[in-house]
């Protein structure tokens, strides 16, 4: 039985097939018993036929036949050694997108949609903080309506106001003024430089962000000296019940038709995937992964940045998504992926990003579940809270102690805020809709983040917090900037532990685990 033999019978199966996989079946004894072995034992939500397959799929076969004691051309003792088999089907797997703006995006930039867009995120935010404070409007302070200042003599009872950051300055004698504005109007707020504390938290606040106060009035009833700083956070009691079966993996920032692409490390990751490789840990590990979650940039696009055209290997878009979409075919496909967009793919670049459109879609295999960016999905009841992380340029420039090398920390303050993008009108680009998207509504269990092109992976009051590197070496952007990238390292979690772990695909040996 020759090779063109095996693919018509293959297709008729409805399969296709990897040419290691017919190297195998042209070298066995008895070709078409084991084609009939192999059609009937493989599963129905395989969609190409490997190695792995037919190894595990003879020795079935041998039980089944007439006679067991047929020379089927392969070691028995060898097949069974190595027979490769995942433990969970397509079918297991659940997905459902929780919030995605793909589908319900208004915004054609008018401005009464950014009134309305503000009002959203602070009126959701307020909510959030008026659970832990009891706050007054603010127009009632200015105007003294339900608050009369007390004289110097009397001493001061506290009162909180919530409301969003609108200006940040500080004094000669270095106190920090802070003005406050709700829908009602806005008031200033000053932070005592002798308290370090508060101080340390205000010098971290930025514009934008929806924060709480609590202090006392001035005895000209002008300005609130603070006492106490509330941020909308998540609770500090939260801890995940969800847990589920398998691994999941998070990967981001591919980059293919980039010249810095990895090809090799990418293609050992692969490898991985499908269990071909001799690390007995490494095939344990991939038996079980159930999904792969993916925050953007998975071309490195066109136009992005001046002159990138001389980075460019793949230089027409459309052919960066099918070279993509080729290596995607070649998971395995029980394994339910979701992808997300990023600042490099072509989709609109202001924020919340719709989803890739359907002529892109359709290049993918059945497998894949395409997202806006930021989205919210569960993978059989785990939360995971996708965004692709462009605001990271931002907390980096505004929030001490954030750094590129230690995504974690820029992540760690979104939580605090319970927004993904706090800050208007700086680096990200932000699309008014009739619900902030970029708001984190609904406490996850993971959070996944790339963008930055450097892996991260801590715990932040129980939430999972995952920055998951790149697939691209570094540029010369980066050098210029001092970025060193951690590529080819891929962070994983397994959803019944909920405990986290992080190939090195870069080595890809023992000590990469």
């Amino acid at each position: 039985m020759d090779e063109s033999v095996i693919l018509e019978k293959a297709s008729e199966a409805g399969f296709m097939i990897n040419p290691d996989a017919i190297s195998l079946l042209i070298d066995c004894k008895f070709p078409d018993n084991c084609l009939i072995s192999l059609f009937s034992e493989v599963d129905t939500s395989v969609f190409v036929i490997e190695p792995q397959h037919i190894a595990a799929a003879i020795p079935n076969y041998t039980e089944k036949t007439q006679d067991p004691t047929q020379d089927l051309g392969f070691d028995q003792d060898a097949a069974n050694a190595n027979a490769f088999r995942f433990k969970y089907s397509f079918e297991q797997n659940t997905v459902q997108v929780m919030v995605d703006v793909s589908d319900e995006s208004t915004s054609v930039g008018e401005y009464n949609q950014f009134v309305q867009y503000f009002r959203d995120r602070y009126t959701r935010l307020s909510e959030m903080i008026r659970s832990r404070v009891s706050s007054r409007p603010i127009e009632s302070i200015s105007k003294g309506k339900y608050i009369k200042p007390l004289s110097r003599d009397e001493g001061s009872s506290e009162i909180s106001i919530i409301g969003m950051v609108a200006e940040k300055s500080t004094t000669n004698n270095q106190h920090m003024i802070i003005v406050l504005e709700d829908p009602t109007g806005s008031f200033p707020v000053l932070i005592n430089q002798k308290d370090t504390a508060l101080i340390e938290i205000a010098s971290k606040l930025i514009l934008d962000e929806v924060i709480g106060v609590t202090g006392n009035l001035s005895p000209d009833g002008g300005i609130l000296m603070a006492s106490k700083i509330t941020q909308p956070d998540v609770p500090n009691s939260l801890s995940s019940k969800r847990h589920s079966e398998g691994i999941a993996l998070f990967i981001s920032d591919i980059h293919v038709g980039s010249k810095e692409f990895m090809k090799e490390e990418w293609e050992l990751f692969l490898d991985f995937l499908n269990g071909k490789n001799e690390n007995p840990v490494l095939r344990e590990i991939a038996a079980d992964v159930r999904y792969l979650v993916v925050a953007g940039d998975i071309v490195d696009g066109i136009g992005i940045y001046p002159n990138q055209e001389a980075d460019l290997e793949i230089p027409e878009i459309y052919d960066q998504y099918r070279a993509v979409a080729d290596y995607f075919h070649q998971m395995p496909p029980h394994i339910h992926i979701v992808v997300a967009p990023g600042n490099h793919d072509a989709v609109r670049r202001a924020e919340p990003q719709l989803t890739f459109p359907k002529i892109i879609r359709d290049m993918f295999p059945k497998n894949v579940t395409f997202v806006g960016n930021p989205a919210l999905v569960s993978l059989d009841d785990v939360y995971i809270q996708i965004y692709h992380g462009c605001s990271m340029d931002d907390l980096v420039a505004s929030i001490k102690g954030v750094s590129y090398q230690a995504p974690t920390t820029g992540m760690m303050e979104m939580v605090k805020r319970r927004h993904l993008a706090p800050t208007y009108g700086s680096r990200v680009m932000i699309s008014p809709e009739k619900k902030d998207y970029l708001l984190i509504d609904q406490v996850p269990d993971i959070i996944h983040c790339g963008h930055v092109h450097t892996v991260g992976v801590t715990s932040y009051k129980n939430i999972i917090l995952i920055n998951s590197g790149t697939w691209q070496a570094q540029t010369d952007f980066q050098k210029k900037v001092n970025i060193m990238p951690t590529p080819a390292k891929v962070p994983m979690v397994d959803l019944k532990t909920m405990k986290t772990r992080i190939l090195d695909f870069n080595l890809y040996d023992e000590d990469a685990l």
